[in-house]
Parts: structure tokens; sequence; C-alpha cells
């Protein structure tokens, strides 16, 4: 029985098992990071605080994912985050493109082959990393990346976890051809002062979760000051495309049960 616990933004905690993985973790306090819009918007970031549960909840943890971390990318890996993993010398899986950039800053990184096709060993199944989009046209060109991830591991659910990514025409040839029973997206329509979206928004969303046979989990809400879509208004535009009995949009801190 897979849990996931929304932590904030696109930190997310997954229990298989025995193993409890912390993904992208941004750990800082409301308003200790910078904005990212300049001319419009200019708030700090997060823009909430972690919530209350959020302490007991990374006890347990015993291994970190990182989809992507360089480039400013703090709400994936921000230096609260760094300072709690070196502590604690948590396994760092990651991409052999960030494992020097981690192992640098004193963390315990451990990349995973640099192999979009083949899956790796992973806990007590696989994983195999998904190519990321994070924005197209000049945007695009400067952003990190990064990977999306599908993990396989018997007894649980297939999570396919996205990462920072629009929906592109890899990402749905990608779900349609394995169907993941679980899929973790980025929903926040984030931008900057110029350029288009760099995650999906609502109407990528309710695509991505037409195209998916399984549950699909929106997160990157509400937590950082370049995403301006708001939870409220994604279940009600998921009721009206007639998919909210298979998109969950959970609260920071609520945790989600999910059953084979």
């Amino acid at each position: 029985m897979m849990k996931i616990q929304q932590i904030r933004n696109a930190t997310i905690i997954l229990e298989l098992g025995p193993y409890r993985v912390l993904v992208d973790p941004m750990l800082a306090k409301k308003g200790a990071l910078p904005p990212l819009r300049v001319l419009s918007a200019r708030q700090r970031n997060p823009v909430v605080e972690l919530p209350d549960s959020a302490a007991d909840a990374l006890e347990g943890v015993t291994h970190c994912l990182i989809t992507h971390c360089q480039k400013g990318h703090f709400d994936h890996l921000d230096r609260a985050a760094k300072h709690w993993l070196r502590e604690r010398q948590i396994p760092v899986i990651c991409t052999p493109h960030d494992a020097p950039h981690l192992a640098q800053r004193g963390l315990n990184a451990q990349p995973l082959p640099d192999d979009h096709e083949q899956p790796s060993p992973f806990l007590d199944g696989l994983i195999r990393t998904v190519r990321c989009t994070h924005g197209n046209g000049l945007i695009g060109k400067l952003m990190e990346h990064g990977v999306g991830y599908l993990i396989e591991i018997p007894g649980e659910p297939s999570l396919y976890l996205a990462g920072d990514t629009i929906l592109t025409v890899a990402v749905r040839e990608f779900v349609l051809r394995h169907q993941p029973q679980v899929s973790v997206v980025p929903a926040g329509g984030a931008r900057f002062d110029i350029g288009g979206d760099i995650i999906m928004g609502v109407d990528e969303v309710l695509e991505f979760t037409r195209l998916s046979r399984g549950r699909v989990v929106a997160n990157h809400l509400e937590a950082i000051s370049h995403c301006p879509v708001t939870r409220e208004e994604l279940a009600t535009a998921a009721i009206g495309a007639g998919v909210a009995h298979q998109l969950l949009i959970p609260a920071d801190g609520q945790t989600l049960v999910m059953n084979c």
C-alpha cells in the first residue's frame, strides 16, 4: 500500500513498504527565498509555511529523490534541504548530471545510469528516468530540464513522478505506452515575466488526466510566487471536464493512500 504525503510545492514523501522517499525537498521557512518574478508579483518564496506535520514526516525518511536542482531551482532543493540531507547523509538518488553538483555540497549522491530506456534497481523494484521539457523557446533554452521517474515495485502501484515538465509529445507517448497506475504532475502553470508556461497548467493537467487510465495527483500549487493556478480553480475545471474522480489535489500535509 503506497502512501503519498504532499508536503509543499513539489515536495512529497512516498511511503513504499519499509522505505520513505523524500522527493524534491524545499524546506525553507516562508519568505526565506527570493522572488521568481521581477516585473510583477514580486513576492518572496515560499509563500506559505511548511505544514505542521512536516517535521514528524521527515523523521522517517530513508532516501531522497531529486528531479533537478541546478540553475537556481531552489524550489526542488533549497539550502535548508541540503543542510538537512547533509547532516543525516540520506542517500540522494539523482541523475549523473546532478551528482557532482550534489557531492560538492557534501550530499550522499547516488547517480542512476544515464539511460532513459533501461530501468535500474531501486529499493525493492525498478526505476527509470523520463525526459522533461521545462518550457519551450528562449525560456526553455535557459532552463534546467531535469527528469521524471517511473517507479515500479512489486505489490505497489506503478508511479510516475513527472518532474517539472510541460505536456510534450514525449510525455504523452510515455503515459499512453506505460499507463502508470499513479502519476504526480506539476499543475501550477508556472511562468516568468516573459515566455510561456514552464510546467503544466490547468488545460495540460486535464489533458494528461484524460490520457491516463490511472489516478493523477496534482502538486506544485499555491506555494511559489510564479505559479498562478489555485487548487480551487483546478478542482472546478476537473469537475467541468468530468475527471474529478480521477484527479486528486491534496492539501499541504495531506496523505493519499494508493492501492494497486
